[in-house]
Parts: structure tokens; C-alpha cells; sequence
């Protein structure tokens, strides 16, 4: 770690206990941990508002308006689509009336 061997790093600790004593340093960490806490969420907030801008905002589309259907197009879909099914249908009650 930055060069430094396992030695080096536990007299650094050892230097730093001694200066600053065994109570102080949980409160150190403590707010060092806080700060910590608050910068991300700071950074969390500036990215937050960088990235809104850039999504679009969708517009909502209105409803699609439908056409009111007239009597003549609710007669065509009631009525036979062709001439071949207009004369099966007779033809089937004719031989139906035969039978009986």
C-alpha cells in the first residue's frame, strides 16, 4: 500500500494512538464517517440533477378520438359480407322445412 511495508504502517498507528490518546480516536473516526456519509449523499444529489435535464421529458399523448359508428356501418357488419354466404343461409332453412 503506497509503498510502504507492514512494518511502516503499524508504527504510523502506534504514532497516532500516542498523539491523539485511545479516546479520542473513535471520535475521530466517528466523524470522519459522517463526513464521509454526507459527501456521497451530496454527490448522489449534484449527479441527480445533472442527469434529469438530460432524460426528455415524454409528453402525455391526448386519448385517440374514435369516430361515432353510423347506422349504415352497424347495418353492414349485421348483414352477410358476401353474396355466397346470403344464399346459404336460405338454402339451409329450405332443406330444414323439406325434413320435417
Amino acid at each position: 500500500m503506497f509503498g510502504m511495508g507492514h512494518w511502516e504502517i503499524l508504527i504510523i498507528f502506534v504514532v497516532i494512538l500516542l498523539i491523539f490518546g485511545a479516546k479520542r480516536i473513535p471520535e475521530m473516526a466517528q466523524g470522519l464517517g459522517k463526513g464521509i456519509r454526507e459527501f456521497r449523499t451530496a454527490m448522489r444529489d449534484v449527479q441527480d440533477e445533472i442527469e434529469a435535464p438530460k432524460q426528455p421529458a415524454q409528453p402525455t399523448a391526448p386519448p385517440a378520438q374514435t369516430e361515432p359508428q353510423s347506422k349504415d356501418k352497424d347495418q353492414a357488419q349485421t348483414e352477410p359480407q358476401s353474396k355466397d354466404q346470403a344464399q346459404i343461409e336460405p338454402q339451409s332453412k329450405d332443406k330444414d322445412q323439406a325434413a320435417s
